[in-house]
């Protein structure tokens, strides 16, 4: 690379000029360059949108469905007995005895120092036999078997002559008393035997009865309920469901929150403020979504969804109130009294309201057809051409900025020739004679 040196012929700073030239030919590109900004910080705030938009259209999926805040809760009058809700459940109570708990069968076999052979356990889904040469051996080939049945070494002492004894523990895997079992080929002793769980419904009335499951979880004792049980009871425990008007209102409220989360995120980015500048003029500014019609429409919709009437009814009799600033507000007192009124139609107008908030919401955020999706992909295309066009104007400046050192370096060179020639005129004149005036 050669030794530049700027202005030495000329005295002219031409490093300084042609950064002064290159500021102006890049104009042009410094505009693209912030409009290419403005435009790729837009695509990050729309995608944000979308991303709230699509995420309130799963929340108002879950609150459309029928059962949505049809929700109860259950309580026990006794630590023997848990209960959980669920789908299906009503108010209601009933008394009950746990007659005993479910087990599982265990059986230990005799004594012994060693094993080979055969051996079949019987269970519920019919014999299962097993052969191994080693005591290990056949516990690991019972644990591996379809017998249902785990298998388990237990030291024994000794015998008269000093060999180690062993005795198997075996324990079906479940509870229930279709999970009893046999065992041929080894004698044994039960331990434990395999029992269903028992409670007894109307005790001590002519309505007395026994139900029993192979578990310690009654399912749908009572339609939607399930009923634990952990130890026996000897009084009868009463099991009571009612509407949990709590939970309810906590769905409904939460359809509420993720509505007006997406209005005030529209809100604060349309805004426009007036300020004044620093010689005290007016300014008005806006924000990085506003005059957007996309997310003018996308507001609109989402509102009329969750604003307008339901049945002729308007939303703020079940606690969904529309402001004179044009947000959303969830009213807990209005709501629980409409729920305990009438649940059905209120169940029913929440349900409504969801699915229109779904509808709306997924017009705008589809990943394929989305209004909003599509708003997002046209800008992205936009920062691309910017950033196309940018990265010509780097070519187109690069080139312009090397004409320029061409030009002065060019400009450089003559000026120190035509300052070499100056030099060598100014040293001839100077070595010719001079002639005095007085000479003879």
């Amino acid at each position: 690379m050669g030794i530049s040196l700027p202005g030495l012929a000329s005295g002219l700073d031409s490093a300084t000029l042609i950064s002064q030239l290159m500021q102006l030919e890049a104009i042009p590109q410094t505009l693209l360059k912030n409009k290419a900004t403005v435009a790729s910080s837009t695509v990050t705030v729309l995608q944000s949108l979308n991303t709230k938009i699509a995420s309130l259209a799963t929340s108002a999926t879950s609150v459309a469905k029928p059962s949505s805040i049809d929700l109860y809760s259950a309580k026990s009058s006794s630590d023997a007995v848990t209960v959980m809700t669920g789908t299906g459940a009503s108010s209601g109570s009933l008394d009950l005895v746990v007659a005993q708990l479910a087990a599982k069968q265990t059986s230990v076999s005799d004594a012994v120092t060693g094993w080979s052979g055969e051996l079949t356990i019987d269970g519920k889904d019919g014999p299962v036999s097993v052969t191994a040469d080693s005591l290990d051996a056949l516990v690991a080939a019972i644990n591996d078997s379809t017998a249902g049945v785990t298998a388990m070494k237990v030291s024994a002492g000794k015998d008269a002559s000093g060999e180690s004894l062993y005795r198997l523990q075996l324990t079906s895997t479940e509870t229930g008393a279709d999970a009893a079992f046999t065992v041929t080929g080894l004698g044994t002793t039960t331990t434990g035997t395999a029992r269903d769980a028992e409670v007894t419904l109307w005790a001590g009335t002519d309505a007395e009865q026994t139900v029993s499951s192979k578990t310690n979880a009654f399912e749908n004792i009572i339609p939607g309920v399930t009923v634990t049980v952990g130890k026996v009871s000897t009084e009868p425990v009463t099991v009571t469901v009612a509407r949990d008007a709590t939970a309810a209102s906590t769905v409904a409220k939460g359809l509420v929150s993720a509505v007006s989360e997406v209005l005030a995120f529209i809100d604060v980015r349309t805004a426009v403020t007036n300020s004044t500048d620093a010689n005290g003029n007016p300014v008005v500014s806006g924000g990085s979504l506003t005059g957007d019609s996309t997310v003018r429409s996308a507001r609109q919709s989402i509102l009329s969804a969750v604003s307008m009437p339901v049945d002729g009814r308007s939303p703020g009799e079940f606690g969904i109130t529309l402001t004179k600033k044009g947000s959303i507000e969830f009213d807990a007192e209005k709501f629980a009294k409409a729920l305990a009124a009438d649940p059905e139609a209120t169940q029913a107008a929440i349900s409504s309201i969801a699915q229109r908030v779904q509808d709306a919401a997924t017009v705008v955020s589809h990943k394929d057809t989305g209004t909003l999706t599509t708003k997002i992909t046209g800008e992205q295309s936009l920062v691309k051409g910017y950033n196309d066009q940018i990265a010509e104007w780097d070519t187109r400046l690069a080139t312009r900025q090397a004409t320029l050192e061409r030009t002065y370096a060019a400009l450089e060179v003559r000026m120190s020739a035509l300052n070499s020639q100056s030099s060598w005129l100014t040293s001839q004149i100077a070595s010719l004679p001079t002639y005095g005036g007085n000479e003879k």
